[in-house]
């Protein structure tokens, strides 16, 4: 992976704390908007966790797969992952 993995790493062990306080939410019963809000703001994180990887793959892997000719096996990942993104 060609990503940031510090930038990676540290949001993906906030989002770690945020589900840990999410499930402690949880079992005190807490307020159920407070906890969909908190579920929100761990799915934000997450998904510019995966923006991240996603921009350094592009300009990783992709741009090599086009310089060396190899690009329709990364464009077909790419069509994929939009795919599942937009589910």
């Amino acid at each position: 992976m060609k990503a940031d993995h510090d930038k990676v790493c540290r949001l993906l062990k906030t989002a770690r704390g945020q589900i840990d306080g999410i499930l402690k939410m949880i079992e005190e019963d807490r307020y159920c908007v407070d906890i969909s809000n908190q579920v929100s703001s761990t799915e934000a994180i997450l998904k510019k966790v995966n923006r991240e990887i996603l921009k350094s793959h592009m300009k990783c892997c992709v741009k090599d797969a086009f310089e060396q000719g190899n690009e329709d096996k990364k464009i077909d990942e790419l069509i994929d992952i939009i795919e599942k993104m937009s589910k």
